[in-house]
């Protein structure tokens, strides 16, 4: 079997950032204090486990939290409020925000105080986008589909932003609908460039093989989105799977070419061992 992995896959730089974050606290926690990352640190089980291991626990309740702990903002960020309510506690914050999160978060805290009504492209459940709203008094218009537009009212001024994970072809065509929303319309395309170098480079893989292994988080939005993209090109065999075990051996033992991409939260060593297990097989 030839096994072809896309040129762009696995971790992107805020999540690769955040990990060496988190490590690297580990290793200059000479207090020998808690650590917790409030909420999994990136969309990645086998990863969040690996930080269990070493010491650093995922907490979802900042009551839950003692005074003299640290806690670990995940990559995805979190909204203004919570950071003032760790503020009011005696815990040290170390930030592991994206910077392009981060980006956007200043732009809606930046215009929403300019007096506009802030619209976010993306998934009004994902942890960023609630984060984002967090920063503009969580008064911003969530929009994940065409119906979502028809909700928003007419407004003098719009700033458009998008979630850093959704496909571009889809912000666009749901901002160009926003923009005829109000009279005055400032637009930021925010999604990261890492994310259309992946799924542009999801798609022309799966164009050019027999099947697809999507690798990562079942909870992981960019990964849905990879999966969501091969399937478009290869609708009967796009496998999402999150390790190696769950590979579907018997199926994809009867392609020749078989294609592997993985998102943005997926290790290395799990594409490896991914990759090591599709290259034994042959066509039986």
């Amino acid at each position: 079997m030839k096994v072809i992995v896309a040129d762009h896959s696995g971790f992107c730089f805020g999540v690769e950032r955040a990990i060496k974050i988190a490590f690297g606290k580990l290793d200059d926690n000479n207090d020998k204090k808690d650590i917790y990352t409030l909420g999994p640190l990136i969309h990645n089980q086998q990863v969040v486990d690996k930080l269990q291991d070493a010491g650093i626990k995922v907490n979802n309740n900042l009551e839950d939290l003692g005074d003299n702990s640290i806690v670990i903002v995940r990559s995805h960020g979190i909204s203004k409020n919570v950071y003032d309510l760790i503020n009011k506690k005696n815990i040290d914050i170390i930030d592991a925000t994206c910077p392009f999160v981060r980006k956007i978060q200043n732009i809606v805290k930046k215009y929403n105080a300019k007096g506009y009504t802030i619209v976010i492209v993306g998934n009004p459940d994902h942890p960023e986008v609630i984060g984002i709203n967090g920063w503009c008094d969580n008064r911003a218009y969530i929009v994940k589909t065409k119906n979502d537009v028809e909700k928003i009212p007419f407004a003098q001024k719009l700033c458009i932003v998008a979630q850093t994970t959704i496909p571009t072809n889809l912000y666009k065509e749901l901002s160009n609908m926003v923009e005829k929303k109000a009279e005055q319309v400032i637009k930021f395309d925010t999604v990261c460039s890492a994310t259309v170098d992946r799924q542009e480079s999801a798609r022309d893989l799966a164009k050019n093989v027999e099947a697809v292994v999507v690798i990562g988080g079942y909870h992981s939005s960019n990964t849905q989105k990879l999966v969501d993209i091969c399937k478009s090109e290869k609708p009967d065999t796009t496998f999402h799977i999150e390790v190696a075990k769950e590979l579907p051996i018997d199926i994809l033992k009867n392609y020749g070419v078989v294609g592997v991409t993985a998102g943005a939260s997926t290790p290395k060593w799990i594409i490896d061992e991914v990759v090591e297990k599709l290259s034994d097989l042959s066509i039986s």
